[in-house]
Protein backbone atom coordinates (compact mmCIF):
# COMPACT_ATOMS: atom_id res chain seq x y z
CA UNK A 1 0.00 0.00 0.00
CA UNK A 2 3.08 2.72 0.52
CA UNK A 3 3.91 1.92 -3.09
CA UNK A 4 0.14 2.37 -4.25
CA UNK A 5 0.16 5.84 -1.94
CA UNK A 6 2.56 7.73 -4.71
CA UNK A 7 2.23 10.97 -3.02
CA UNK A 8 2.72 9.71 0.22
CA UNK A 9 -0.54 11.73 1.90
CA UNK A 10 -2.09 8.84 3.34
CA UNK A 11 -4.97 8.44 0.73
CA UNK A 12 -5.04 6.33 -2.27
CA UNK A 13 -6.89 7.91 -4.62
CA UNK A 14 -8.45 6.06 -7.59
CA UNK A 15 -10.28 7.38 -10.74
CA UNK A 16 -13.71 5.50 -12.23
CA UNK A 17 -14.72 5.24 -16.04
CA UNK A 18 -18.34 3.80 -16.00
CA UNK A 19 -19.92 2.92 -19.09
CA UNK A 20 -23.21 3.79 -19.08
CA UNK A 21 -25.37 5.31 -16.55
CA UNK A 22 -28.60 3.14 -17.24
CA UNK A 23 -26.64 -0.06 -17.92
CA UNK A 24 -26.79 -3.12 -15.96
CA UNK A 25 -23.39 -4.14 -16.42
CA UNK A 26 -21.77 -1.00 -15.64
CA UNK A 27 -24.22 -0.50 -12.56
CA UNK A 28 -23.00 -4.02 -11.58
CA UNK A 29 -19.38 -3.22 -12.29
CA UNK A 30 -19.61 0.38 -10.80
CA UNK A 31 -21.44 -1.19 -7.32
CA UNK A 32 -18.44 -3.71 -7.03
CA UNK A 33 -16.14 -1.45 -7.14
CA UNK A 34 -17.33 1.12 -4.26
CA UNK A 35 -18.13 -2.03 -2.60
CA UNK A 36 -14.87 -3.47 -2.33
CA UNK A 37 -13.29 -0.21 -1.70
CA UNK A 38 -15.42 0.73 0.92
CA UNK A 39 -16.41 4.00 -0.76
CA UNK A 40 -19.99 2.89 -1.57
CA UNK A 41 -23.09 4.62 -0.36
CA UNK A 42 -26.28 3.21 0.01
CA UNK A 43 -29.55 4.98 -1.77
CA UNK A 44 -33.05 2.85 -1.66
CA UNK A 45 -31.85 -0.20 -0.43
CA UNK A 46 -28.56 -0.59 -3.12
CA UNK A 47 -25.42 0.67 -3.63
CA UNK A 48 -25.94 3.96 -5.42
CA UNK A 49 -23.98 3.76 -8.94
CA UNK A 50 -24.40 7.42 -9.87
CA UNK A 51 -20.93 8.75 -11.11
CA UNK A 52 -19.05 11.54 -8.58
CA UNK A 53 -17.82 13.87 -10.80
CA UNK A 54 -15.11 15.67 -9.19
CA UNK A 55 -14.80 14.63 -5.34
CA UNK A 56 -10.74 15.56 -4.60
CA UNK A 57 -12.15 16.97 -1.74
CA UNK A 58 -14.25 13.89 -0.31
CA UNK A 59 -17.77 15.93 -0.46
CA UNK A 60 -19.51 14.10 -2.76
CA UNK A 61 -22.39 12.62 -1.37
CA UNK A 62 -23.04 9.46 -3.50
CA UNK A 63 -19.58 7.84 -2.60
CA UNK A 64 -17.91 8.33 1.04
CA UNK A 65 -14.09 7.58 1.90
CA UNK A 66 -13.05 4.09 2.93
CA UNK A 67 -10.10 2.70 4.80
CA UNK A 68 -7.96 0.11 4.18
CA UNK A 69 -5.32 -0.44 6.76
CA UNK A 70 -4.35 2.92 7.99
CA UNK A 71 -4.86 4.52 4.17
CA UNK A 72 -8.02 6.39 3.33
CA UNK A 73 -9.31 5.59 0.14
CA UNK A 74 -11.08 8.11 -1.98
CA UNK A 75 -12.89 7.88 -5.77
CA UNK A 76 -11.37 11.16 -6.28
CA UNK A 77 -13.64 11.65 -9.89
CA UNK A 78 -15.73 9.43 -11.68
CA UNK A 79 -17.93 9.69 -14.95
CA UNK A 80 -20.31 8.02 -17.65
CA UNK A 81 -17.83 8.26 -20.45
CA UNK A 82 -20.42 9.47 -23.11
CA UNK A 83 -19.46 10.70 -26.45
CA UNK A 84 -21.03 13.86 -28.58
CA UNK A 85 -22.65 11.84 -29.94
CA UNK A 86 -24.13 9.55 -27.91
CA UNK A 87 -22.55 6.35 -27.46
CA UNK A 88 -21.64 5.27 -24.34
CA UNK A 89 -18.43 3.02 -22.97
CA UNK A 90 -16.49 5.21 -25.29
CA UNK A 91 -12.77 4.40 -24.52
CA UNK A 92 -12.02 7.58 -26.67
CA UNK A 93 -13.88 10.10 -24.79
CA UNK A 94 -11.88 7.99 -21.21
CA UNK A 95 -8.75 8.68 -23.10
CA UNK A 96 -9.50 12.31 -23.17
CA UNK A 97 -11.02 11.85 -18.84
CA UNK A 98 -7.85 10.81 -17.64
CA UNK A 99 -5.93 13.69 -19.29
CA UNK A 100 -8.77 16.09 -17.98
CA UNK A 101 -7.94 14.31 -14.32
CA UNK A 102 -4.20 13.61 -14.62
CA UNK A 103 -3.71 17.75 -15.68
CA UNK A 104 -5.71 18.63 -12.12
CA UNK A 105 -4.69 16.30 -9.86
CA UNK A 106 -2.41 13.68 -11.20
CA UNK A 107 -0.13 13.41 -8.12
CA UNK A 108 -3.46 12.10 -6.17
CA UNK A 109 -4.55 9.00 -8.61
CA UNK A 110 -2.94 6.26 -7.23
CA UNK A 111 -5.36 3.52 -9.17
CA UNK A 112 -7.26 3.67 -12.40
CA UNK A 113 -10.26 1.33 -12.63
CA UNK A 114 -12.84 0.99 -15.77
CA UNK A 115 -15.97 -0.87 -16.46
CA UNK A 116 -14.47 -2.42 -19.28
CA UNK A 117 -11.12 -3.21 -20.66
CA UNK A 118 -11.82 -0.89 -23.89
CA UNK A 119 -12.02 2.34 -21.65
CA UNK A 120 -9.38 1.05 -19.27
CA UNK A 121 -6.57 0.36 -22.02
CA UNK A 122 -7.74 3.78 -23.40
CA UNK A 123 -6.46 5.37 -19.99
CA UNK A 124 -3.50 2.92 -19.73
CA UNK A 125 -1.91 3.94 -22.38
CA UNK A 126 -2.89 7.60 -22.37
CA UNK A 127 -1.45 8.40 -19.31
CA UNK A 128 -1.62 5.75 -16.45
CA UNK A 129 1.26 3.41 -18.66
CA UNK A 130 3.61 6.08 -18.60
CA UNK A 131 2.86 7.08 -15.01
CA UNK A 132 2.98 3.31 -13.41
CA UNK A 133 -0.02 3.45 -12.09
CA UNK A 134 -2.21 0.52 -11.59
CA UNK A 135 -4.97 0.32 -14.18
CA UNK A 136 -7.85 -2.20 -13.70
CA UNK A 137 -10.42 -3.37 -16.23
CA UNK A 138 -13.06 -6.12 -17.29
CA UNK A 139 -13.34 -7.66 -20.09
CA UNK A 140 -10.58 -9.63 -20.78
CA UNK A 141 -9.99 -8.56 -24.04
CA UNK A 142 -6.50 -9.56 -25.90
CA UNK A 143 -4.68 -6.48 -25.52
CA UNK A 144 -5.63 -5.46 -22.03
CA UNK A 145 -4.43 -9.22 -20.97
CA UNK A 146 -1.10 -8.69 -23.40
CA UNK A 147 -0.77 -5.46 -21.36
CA UNK A 148 -0.86 -6.99 -18.19
CA UNK A 149 3.00 -7.96 -18.74
CA UNK A 150 3.04 -4.08 -19.12
CA UNK A 151 2.16 -2.73 -15.95
CA UNK A 152 -1.55 -2.61 -16.84
CA UNK A 153 -3.07 -4.34 -13.34
CA UNK A 154 -5.40 -6.97 -14.22
CA UNK A 155 -8.94 -7.30 -15.42
CA UNK A 156 -11.78 -10.14 -15.48
CA UNK A 157 -12.81 -12.92 -17.54
CA UNK A 158 -16.51 -12.79 -18.07
CA UNK A 159 -15.97 -16.22 -19.49
CA UNK A 160 -16.97 -15.11 -22.78
CA UNK A 161 -16.83 -18.34 -24.22
CA UNK A 162 -19.20 -19.70 -22.03
CA UNK A 163 -21.31 -16.60 -22.72
CA UNK A 164 -21.02 -17.11 -26.70
CA UNK A 165 -21.82 -20.78 -26.25
CA UNK A 166 -25.11 -19.98 -24.12
CA UNK A 167 -26.30 -17.95 -26.16
CA UNK A 168 -25.98 -20.05 -29.17
CA UNK A 169 -26.98 -23.28 -27.31
CA UNK A 170 -30.26 -21.88 -26.16
CA UNK A 171 -31.25 -20.83 -29.40
CA UNK A 172 -30.30 -24.40 -30.86
CA UNK A 173 -32.50 -26.23 -27.98
CA UNK A 174 -35.49 -24.12 -28.31
CA UNK A 175 -35.28 -25.13 -32.27
CA UNK A 176 -34.73 -29.08 -31.38
CA UNK A 177 -37.84 -28.84 -28.89
CA UNK A 178 -35.38 -30.22 -26.61
CA UNK A 179 -34.79 -29.22 -22.33
CA UNK A 180 -33.27 -26.02 -22.36
CA UNK A 181 -30.36 -27.70 -20.26
CA UNK A 182 -29.21 -30.19 -23.01
CA UNK A 183 -25.48 -29.76 -24.20
CA UNK A 184 -25.37 -26.96 -20.37
CA UNK A 185 -25.66 -28.93 -17.44
CA UNK A 186 -26.37 -32.43 -19.11
CA UNK A 187 -23.99 -33.64 -22.02
CA UNK A 188 -25.78 -33.80 -25.07
CA UNK A 189 -24.97 -36.73 -28.03
CA UNK A 190 -21.39 -34.90 -28.76
CA UNK A 191 -20.53 -35.37 -25.15
CA UNK A 192 -20.71 -31.23 -24.94
CA UNK A 193 -21.07 -29.94 -21.03
CA UNK A 194 -20.36 -27.63 -18.73
CA UNK A 195 -19.51 -27.65 -14.80
CA UNK A 196 -22.62 -25.08 -13.26
CA UNK A 197 -21.40 -23.44 -10.14
CA UNK A 198 -18.01 -23.80 -11.84
CA UNK A 199 -18.27 -22.35 -15.47
CA UNK A 200 -22.10 -21.25 -15.29
CA UNK A 201 -24.97 -20.20 -12.90
CA UNK A 202 -28.22 -20.53 -13.65
CA UNK A 203 -31.27 -18.33 -11.80
CA UNK A 204 -34.20 -19.96 -12.03
CA UNK A 205 -36.35 -16.37 -11.06
CA UNK A 206 -34.72 -14.76 -13.50
CA UNK A 207 -34.98 -17.94 -16.28
CA UNK A 208 -31.31 -16.89 -17.01
CA UNK A 209 -27.64 -18.59 -17.36
CA UNK A 210 -24.47 -16.41 -16.23
CA UNK A 211 -21.30 -17.24 -16.77
CA UNK A 212 -18.58 -17.15 -13.90
CA UNK A 213 -16.35 -14.87 -13.55
CA UNK A 214 -13.07 -15.07 -13.22
CA UNK A 215 -9.58 -13.27 -12.14
CA UNK A 216 -6.63 -12.33 -14.84
CA UNK A 217 -3.52 -11.42 -12.86
CA UNK A 218 0.03 -11.20 -13.24
CA UNK A 219 -0.03 -14.65 -12.14
CA UNK A 220 -1.91 -16.20 -15.13
CA UNK A 221 -2.78 -13.73 -17.36
CA UNK A 222 -0.56 -16.29 -20.55
CA UNK A 223 -3.64 -18.31 -20.22
CA UNK A 224 -6.54 -15.59 -21.33
CA UNK A 225 -3.70 -14.63 -24.56
CA UNK A 226 -6.54 -15.92 -26.81
CA UNK A 227 -9.68 -14.19 -26.16
CA UNK A 228 -11.66 -16.05 -28.90
CA UNK A 229 -10.49 -19.71 -28.19
CA UNK A 230 -13.63 -21.67 -27.86
CA UNK A 231 -13.96 -23.63 -24.54
CA UNK A 232 -13.03 -27.49 -24.82
CA UNK A 233 -15.64 -28.78 -23.29
CA UNK A 234 -18.50 -27.17 -25.49
CA UNK A 235 -16.31 -27.22 -28.50
CA UNK A 236 -18.00 -30.71 -30.11
CA UNK A 237 -20.14 -30.26 -33.29
CA UNK A 238 -23.39 -31.32 -33.02
CA UNK A 239 -25.95 -33.10 -35.55
CA UNK A 240 -28.82 -31.06 -36.12
CA UNK A 241 -29.92 -29.66 -39.14
CA UNK A 242 -29.08 -26.09 -39.99
CA UNK A 243 -31.27 -23.41 -38.88
CA UNK A 244 -31.16 -19.56 -39.95
CA UNK A 245 -30.94 -16.88 -36.58
CA UNK A 246 -30.79 -12.83 -36.91
CA UNK A 247 -28.46 -11.89 -34.01
CA UNK A 248 -27.59 -8.21 -33.54
CA UNK A 249 -24.64 -6.97 -31.40
CA UNK A 250 -25.52 -3.29 -29.47
CA UNK A 251 -22.26 -1.55 -30.50
CA UNK A 252 -20.12 -2.54 -33.59
CA UNK A 253 -17.28 -0.12 -32.09
CA UNK A 254 -17.58 -2.01 -28.51
CA UNK A 255 -14.07 -3.43 -28.16
CA UNK A 256 -15.44 -6.94 -26.40
CA UNK A 257 -18.39 -7.04 -28.45
CA UNK A 258 -16.34 -6.71 -31.95
CA UNK A 259 -13.22 -8.34 -30.93
CA UNK A 260 -13.98 -11.52 -28.42
CA UNK A 261 -17.39 -11.89 -28.21
CA UNK A 262 -18.53 -12.33 -32.14
CA UNK A 263 -15.30 -14.09 -33.24
CA UNK A 264 -16.34 -16.56 -30.85
CA UNK A 265 -19.98 -16.44 -31.63
CA UNK A 266 -18.62 -16.85 -35.59
CA UNK A 267 -16.81 -20.43 -34.25
CA UNK A 268 -19.71 -21.72 -32.02
CA UNK A 269 -22.35 -21.09 -34.78
CA UNK A 270 -20.58 -23.54 -37.24
CA UNK A 271 -20.09 -25.90 -34.42
CA UNK A 272 -24.04 -25.73 -33.61
CA UNK A 273 -24.97 -25.64 -37.38
CA UNK A 274 -26.71 -22.22 -37.09
CA UNK A 275 -26.67 -19.52 -39.80
CA UNK A 276 -26.14 -16.80 -38.32
CA UNK A 277 -26.81 -13.28 -39.96
CA UNK A 278 -24.92 -10.83 -37.22
CA UNK A 279 -25.78 -6.81 -37.32
CA UNK A 280 -23.97 -4.13 -35.70
CA UNK A 281 -25.24 -1.39 -34.04
CA UNK A 282 -24.19 2.24 -33.70
CA UNK A 283 -24.44 1.91 -29.69
CA UNK A 284 -26.92 4.63 -29.22
CA UNK A 285 -30.19 4.16 -31.01
CA UNK A 286 -32.35 0.88 -31.20
CA UNK A 287 -33.79 1.76 -34.99
CA UNK A 288 -30.28 1.66 -36.17
CA UNK A 289 -30.40 -1.62 -35.71
CA UNK A 290 -34.34 -2.52 -35.65
CA UNK A 291 -34.55 -1.02 -39.25
CA UNK A 292 -32.56 -4.25 -40.38
CA UNK A 293 -35.35 -6.41 -39.40
CA UNK A 294 -37.33 -6.21 -42.06
CA UNK A 295 -38.44 -9.30 -42.84
CA UNK A 296 -38.38 -11.44 -39.14
CA UNK A 297 -40.32 -14.68 -41.23
CA UNK A 298 -37.35 -15.55 -42.81
CA UNK A 299 -35.56 -16.19 -39.43
CA UNK A 300 -35.57 -19.11 -37.46
CA UNK A 301 -34.60 -17.63 -34.54
CA UNK A 302 -33.60 -14.20 -32.69
CA UNK A 303 -31.17 -12.83 -30.41
CA UNK A 304 -31.63 -9.34 -29.35
CA UNK A 305 -28.36 -7.30 -27.63
CA UNK A 306 -30.33 -4.49 -26.79
CA UNK A 307 -28.49 -0.50 -26.65
CA UNK A 308 -30.86 0.07 -23.18
CA UNK A 309 -31.67 -2.98 -21.55
CA UNK A 310 -35.56 -1.49 -20.47
CA UNK A 311 -36.46 -1.16 -24.49
CA UNK A 312 -37.08 -4.94 -25.50
CA UNK A 313 -40.47 -3.52 -27.09
CA UNK A 314 -39.03 -1.91 -29.58
CA UNK A 315 -37.91 -5.54 -30.76
CA UNK A 316 -40.67 -7.85 -29.86
CA UNK A 317 -43.22 -5.63 -31.40
CA UNK A 318 -41.81 -6.17 -34.75
CA UNK A 319 -42.23 -10.13 -34.28
CA UNK A 320 -45.89 -10.57 -33.52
Amino acid sequence: KDIIDRNGDGVIGYVLAIGDVGHNDSIARTRGVRKALGTAVEKDGAIDATPAGTNTDGSATVVKDGKVGDFKVRELASQEMKNSAGATWDAATAGNAIGTWSASFGDEIDLVISNNDGMGMSMFTAWAKDKKVATFGYDANSDAVAAIAEGYGGTISQHADVQAYLTLRVLRNALDGVDIKTGIATADEAGNVLEEGVDYVYNEADRSFYALNLAVTADNYKNFMDATKTFEPVSKEVKSDTKKVWLNIYNASDNFLSSTYQPLLEKYDDLLHLDVEYIGGDGQTESNITNRLGNPSQYDAYAINMVKTDNATSYTSLLK
